[in-house]
């Protein structure tokens, strides 16, 4: 058992740094108050080539990991940019894998190039306003016309659809009462986000203003047969290939931010002095700070562990959801004693830990709650009943 980082992985987090230092808190604290859409933060991601890390080199990708993906978005969202960064590449890192797995090889080869690349921007349309969780329960139909679709529906918090030239949706092609299972008849789409048929609506939200979300209204959306991915009715398990490395993400992501707000809240505490003495030599303020220190140490290791299970084939589902756990609780909580450490500096924008606070609590709601994940847990390791 080796905990060391490699070489390769040193000069990831290196390079990916750089990159970084280019976009410091102040450039996140204005794209939070005018909602741009950090453009420029994300072409140099593609330029460096590593929006396709996780992809195989054929398709123009770097042929590594999710470990190796999992130290890049930590290293962002440690830079300052939280979620905002995070989020503006996390989707294309790992939500074309379907394409990957499951697409034909004029899938693979036309359009995973151009996601990497930047050239291409997508969107991903899976939750629904009365379904929440429940995809069984999803009621987009796609429904045959010809030779392809036609799709009617509604989504709900889908990212980036502001930017998106392209969208991989999931859909009912067949009715769920004549399924045996309620996960049948749902199929996969990657097509484009023709804007004609798709209206996308901003939701107003507490954070992450630059990466919005949308509820998204499908109208007789005309769709090629050629952009079904896969094979019809077998969405559902396709979307499951890419549960695991979605929560590795999301957890060491709320890692990183919990790490950048308690190295504000640790500089600010050696700086403050009040009664002749620094804030941080005060036990009050250091022991909180030192706890929060030990759980996201805690929480990055579990991720990483996932991380290391799924890149060895290996199961891994109840390690990428304890990590998805673990870090959305030890970032929350960083973030929230920070804010406390700073006293009332803490809720000033200026010292940006406020930012942080607010967009780490995504990582706590999504991609699923907590809830959710003990009932997994419950479930499939401790081997209780099924409590929903």
């Amino acid at each position: 058992m080796d905990f060391a980082l490699s070489e390769e992985h040193e000069a990831i987090i290196d390079a990916v740094g750089k990159v970084c230092k280019n976009y410091p808190d102040d450039y996140w604290a204005a794209r939070d108050t005018d909602g741009v859409f950090p453009h420029d933060f994300v072409n140099d991601m593609a330029a460096g080539g590593w929006m396709g890390i996780a992809f195989p080199e054929e398709v123009g990708g770097s042929g590594l990991g999710v470990t190796e993906a999992a130290l890049m978005m930590k290293t962002v969202a440690a830079s300052g940019g939280a979620l905002q960064a995070a989020s503006s590449i996390h989707l294309n890192l790992f939500g074309p894998m379907p394409l990957l797995h499951f697409g034909n090889d004029g899938q693979r080869n036309g359009h995973l190039p151009r996601i990497i690349s930047g050239q291409d921007k997508m969107c991903f349309a899976v939750t629904e306003p009365n379904s929440g969780l429940d995809t069984s329960s999803l009621q987009t139909k796609a429904e045959k016309d010809g030779n392809g679709y036609t799709i009617t529906g509604r989504k709900i918090w889908t990212t980036a659809a502001q930017v998106a030239n392209k969208i991989l949706l999931i859909a009912r092609t067949t009715p769920k009462d004549q399924c045996a299972k309620p996960t049948q008849g749902l199929s996969l789409f990657y097509t484009d986000f023709d804007r004609d048929f798709i209206d996308a609506q901003p939701i107003p939200k507490m954070g992450r203003k630059s990466v919005e979300c949308n509820t998204v209204f499908i109208d007789g959306l005309k769709v090629p047969a050629d952009d079904l991915v896969g094979e019809e009715g077998k969405g559902f398990q396709y979307l499951l290939h890419g549960l695991n490395p979605e929560r590795i993400l999301f957890g060491i992501e709320a890692v990183g931010i919990g790490m950048a707000a308690l190295n504000k809240a640790a500089q600010y505490a050696n700086e403050r002095v009040v009664f002749g003495r620094p804030i941080g030599q005060n036990q009050g303020v250091q022991h909180p700070l030192a706890r929060s220190w030990a759980e996201l140490q805690a929480a990055e290791l579990m991720a990483m562990k996932a991380a290391w299970l799924f890149d060895h084939k290996q199961p891994c589902g109840a390690e990428a959801n304890t990590a998805k756990l673990l870090g959305a609780e030890a970032g929350f909580k960083a973030c929230e004693r920070s804010i406390l450490a700073h006293g009332g500096m803490g809720y000033a924008k200026e010292y940006h830990v406020e930012r942080y606070f607010r967009e780490v609590m995504i990582a706590r709601i999504a991609p699923v709650s907590a809830e959710m994940i003990l009932n997994f847990i419950g479930e499939k390791v401790l081997g209780l009943p099924k409590s929903y």
